[in-house]
């Protein structure tokens, strides 16, 4: 768990540093367009940051559902935000790694399916009480 959450800690304070430094030093440099897409890969780094977070300081799951979630959302974050910052932070051709980003988002579809997953078992579970 700690693990999870110290990797987590970590991103988000990466989140707020990259951020920060997309909002002052690449505004010069990208074009509108591309700083949208920046920051949205800041934006969706930081809310799963804190999904992680609310996993594990809530009694909603069991420890095996929490890994699995944070797991999902971890990879997630790595594949869609951090392959938005190659694009943007390094030489890197686009069209060599297109196909990372929306593996990243469909790696968070998949983690928030299951959650609701788990949410509507346990909601049924609980009206037959």
């Amino acid at each position: 768990m700690f693990k999870i959450l110290t990797i987590s800690a970590f991103l988000g304070l990466l989140a707020i540093g990259l951020g920060a430094f997309g909002a002052h030093a690449l505004q010069e440099i990208l074009s509108t367009e591309e700083l949208e897409s920046f920051q949205t890969g800041v934006f969706y780094q930081f809310i799963h940051v804190i999904v992680i977070f609310m996993i594990w300081a809530g009694q909603w799951f069991t420890e095996k559902q929490a890994k699995q979630l944070s797991y999902l959302f971890l990879i997630g974050i790595f594949f869609f935000s951090g392959s938005i910052y190659l694009i943007y932070l390094t030489e890197i051709d686009i069209n060599t790694i297109w196909f990372v980003t929306p593996t990243g988002g469909l790696l968070f579809m998949i983690g928030w399916g299951y959650m609701f997953y788990i949410f509507l078992k346990k909601s049924t579970l609980n009206q037959k009480k």
